[in-house]
């Protein structure tokens, strides 16, 4: 496996538009390198366990809408760190228990180097209990969205879907999304820098606030 955190310290805390570090790993689909996704979106996701309630009922969710991840041109990968075979075990379970099959990878992470290299845990971490992240990945690589949950509280898959049309929306609008957007919602315009235009302004607030008219 490849050391992600090797050009970097470790748990350096990843920041919003950084390239994700690569890696390679065992998965449930076989070996994945996180690079041989680039040209699409990834949602990478961590959990602290396998056979633990609330990211049983995290992936039985995530498999449900699948399909709709992959409408939008994203993979999901999720991390955990029990062995290989634990994650056979738990996405047998959940297939005979709630009639899902998990098809995407799910990545074995035991020694916490992957965790570590993402700063979802400190070098000095010895478990899990941190690693709830997700990482909104775009197709060139950079890291464009970030969410944590504490161990007792599920994801919110929707919220998962709407920051992903989001990010697709003003990439191709070259726009704003504003509070609670949401697919077929207007977009806002980026604020103008000439002063001329602030001045002649209908209103005090149209040279900074104001929609693109466009409808995603």
């Amino acid at each position: 496996m490849d050391n992600p955190a090797a050009t970097q310290p470790p748990c350096s805390g990843l920041r919003i538009g950084d390239i994700a570090p690569d890696f390679e790993a065992r998965s449930t689909i076989g070996p994945v390198r996180l690079s041989s996704f680039r040209g699409r979106w990834l949602v990478l996701f961590s959990h602290p366990a396998d056979f633990t309630p609330v990211c049983t009922t995290e992936f039985v969710a995530l498999a449900r809408e699948a399909a709709a991840f992959e409408s939008r041109d994203c993979a999901l990968m999720a991390l955990s760190v029990d062995s290989l075979f634990s994650h056979f075990a738990w996405l047998r379970m959940i297939r005979d228990r709630f009639g899902v099959e998990v098809r995407f990878p799910i990545v074995e992470d035991p020694t916490l180097v992957i965790a570590r290299g993402f700063g979802m845990v400190s070098a000095q971490d010895s478990d899990s209990a941190a690693v709830r992240t997700t990482f909104f990945i775009d197709p060139k690589g950079v890291i464009r969205a970030m969410t944590c949950y504490p161990a007792n509280l599920g994801r919110s898959i929707p919220e998962m879907l709407r920051i992903l049309d989001g990010l697709q929306a003003i990439d191709a609008q070259s726009a704003l999304a504003p509070a609670n957007w949401q697919p077929g919602e207007a977009l806002l315009a980026s604020p103008s820098h000439d002063l001329d235009e602030v001045f002649g302004a209908d209103d005090a607030t149209s040279w900074f606030l104001r929609d693109t008219g466009a409808r995603d």
